[in-house]
Parts: structure tokens; sequence; C-alpha cells
């Protein structure tokens, strides 16, 4: 895999004005809240970490981490947003864009740094990303903007697809809403049609990829959810099972065997995260440190998956990609 940058407005750096920085046997206490899970997202704290080791804060020598995980329970989030809050940590590191909501929803004093691939203006997060105001700033991996060049991807490994499916969380009101825009639109454009499937709960996936097959579906493009990623070993297992061709946000999903994702580079973007939280445990303000966002994204196929549904990948697609894993 190449290397991939990211790049980032230019901006000042002032300092926070609060004095007292939550502290817990002598150390500064970072909140971090997310809607998945600490073992599947192990990989991403780990770059988060590296993160805060770029700036010169580790974990137990000067800082110490408060995790509060949603294990893909969105509608947890306010309420352990909240307790992160009450318990006056000197910073939260929002990862996702409903804990972004959440987290700028319960304080509007304590600096936030949030890590999100749904888009922070469009939720409300921030006013600009230039001049994200008050306090709130981090790191924007735009996947759901991506949807439309998912649909193109798809269509490149199946020309003769009619009919493609978007699966998505109803209930998650950062990325879907997006996604049921966009994804219809882009395959209009190309004389497709898209019928779009739900699922808010893992007990939704069976049922769900049933409907896939019994519709005829030609091809799948998975939403950008929590709640997907937290579950993509079960998702890509269905997918498998029924013989579909689907396309993911994050390399995750190809790593456990699903044929193909295009989206950022999301370590990256944690490790970016725990730089930027580091800058602010230094004194930066959050107004003065512009949303960062991904410069280029990666593109992940699976070959094993793609012979198990009888794909050919054209040379040109397998020359574009960053990693085929075989």
């Amino acid at each position: 895999m190449r290397r991939r940058e990211f790049i980032s407005l230019v901006g000042g750096a002032a300092v926070w004005p609060f004095a007292a920085r939550a502290q817990q046997g002598g150390m500064t206490v970072i909140g971090f809240l997310s809607a998945r899970s600490a073992s599947g997202d192990a990989n991403l704290v780990a770059a988060f970490r590296r993160g805060l080791a770029d700036a010169g804060f580790f974990e137990e020598r000067n800082v110490t981490i408060e995790f509060r995980w949603g294990d893909g329970r969105t509608d947890r989030l306010p309420a352990l947003a909240r307790d992160l809050v009450d318990r006056r940590v000197a910073l939260l590191v929002a990862a996702g864009g409903i804990s972004s909501v959440a987290a700028s929803e319960a304080t509007s004093t304590i600096p936030i740094v949030f890590i999100s691939t749904s888009d922070p203006m469009e939720n409300g997060v921030v006013p600009s990303l230039n001049r994200p105001a008050g306090n709130v700033t981090g790191i924007s991996l735009t996947a759901v903007s991506l949807a439309p060049k998912r649909v193109d991807l798809l269509l490149e490994l199946l020309p003769d697809a009619k009919v493609i499916a978007l699966l998505v969380n109803p209930t998650t009101s950062t990325t879907t809403p997006a996604e049921v825009r966009d994804v219809p639109a882009a395959a209009a454009a190309r004389q497709r049609t898209v019928r779009i499937v739900n699922a808010t709960a893992e007990s939704d996936f069976d049922a769900a990829f049933a409907t896939l097959s019994r519709r005829g579906i030609d091809a799948l493009v998975v939403g950008t959810d929590p709640l997907f990623v937290k579950a993509r070993s079960q998702l890509v297992a269905l997918a498998a099972r029924h013989k579909i061709a689907a396309i993911y946000d994050r390399r995750e999903f190809a790593e456990a065997g699903g044929l193909v994702a295009y989206g950022a580079n999301i370590a990256a973007g944690y490790r970016r995260g725990g730089v930027y939280a580091g800058q602010i445990l230094k004194g930066a303000k959050p107004a003065n440190l512009p949303v960062e966002q991904a410069a280029t994204f990666e593109l992940v196929i699976n070959m094993k998956a793609a012979k198990a549904l009888g794909l050919t990948v054209p040379p040109a697609f397998l020359a574009r990609a960053d990693e085929v894993i075989e």
C-alpha cells in the first residue's frame, strides 16, 4: 500500500482558555467516544495513540484515556458523551459522525476533536472547514461523499449489473440521508436502478440479504455506518453465501473477505486525530485548527472473493488498486 498523505488548511493556534484540565493520578484525562467496539477498532485506537505520541503524549505517562463504546448502539452515545463531560475530561475525541454530534451536543466548552467519515458541516458540527469556530475541530474522511464513486467502481467490475442495492441503517441521521440521496442519483445517471434495503441491528442482516436474493439484485453498496463496521465479518459472510458482489467504505471489509473497498485510509486519519488532540492539549484553540481533510483514498480488492463470485477483474482496475489481497 502506498503511503497516504493528508492535507490541512492553514490556521493559527491560539491558547485554549481553560485553566483546569481534568487530572487522574496526575495525568491529563482524554475522553474517547465511539459508536463501535473496542475489539473491532483496536487498530484505530493504536493509530490514535501513535498520533498522540507524535505530539509528545503517552498513555499512562502524561495522559490517560477514558473510553466509552456504543458497541453498535448509536442511541447510547448521548448518555456516554454526558458521562465523559461529567467527568470533566480535558478533551473529547469523537470517533465517527454520530459521536461528533453527541459530543457537540453534550458540551460547548470542552474541546472536541472528531474523526469522522460523514460531512461535519452537513451534520452541523462545524459551520466551516476552514474556520470551525467554537470548541470543535477534527479530521474529515469524507467517506459518505464517495458513495457515487463506489457506484462507478462497482459497475466497472460488473458492467452488466442493472439493479444495485444500497444497504443502510435508517436510524443513522449522519450518513444515511446523504447516501440515500447520492447513490440512487449516481446509479440513475448510468441508467441503473437502486433498491434500498434497511437494517437497524445485526439481527436484521439475514432477512436483509434474503430480500436482496429474492429481488435479484446484481450488486450491493454497503452504507457507511458504525453498525456495519462492527459487524463486518457477518456482512461479508452473508454476501459470500448469497453470491452478491458488494463494495464497502473501508479496507477492513476487504481484509475480512469482502470483494472491494474504497475510501480514506481510516487508520491514517486516526493518527492525525491524535496529533490534533496533542496540539490542543498543548494549548491550541480548536477554532483555530481548520478541519483536516483526506487528500487521497485507497482502493483495496480481495481476489479470493472475486474468484468465488466468478468475476474477472479488469487489468486496469487491478493496476489502480492500492492493495490486492490474494
